[in-house]
């Protein structure tokens, strides 16, 4: 392995993990700006109103986006697995 081919596996790993995580960090941050604009626009402060919401919607994302983010993961292990004999002639 070269260190070229160490560095595109790496580029490849880390951008199909942003990929992955965006959708319910995008949504969680969505949230929790309505909810703050909301909070500032009505003078309430409290912590459990911010957090509570934000928590539900990430694992309602979470779980909607479930079979689509598998099969992110599930295709970056199989070009992984595929291209072993590759990957130690180097």
């Amino acid at each position: 392995m070269n260190e070229a081919m160490i560095l595109g596996l790496a580029r490849e790993a880390i951008w199909t993990a942003i990929v992955v995580a965006a959708p319910v960090l995008l949504v969680s941050l969505l949230v929790g700006l309505l909810i703050s604009i909301f909070q500032a626009a009505t003078s309430i402060s409290d912590a459990t109103l911010n957090f509570a919401p934000k928590v539900l919607a990430a694992i309602l994302v979470f779980f909607l986006t479930m079979p689509w983010m598998v099969k992110k993961l599930v295709t970056l292990v199989q070009y992984l697995i595929n291209n072993i004999p590759y990957f130690i002639r180097g």
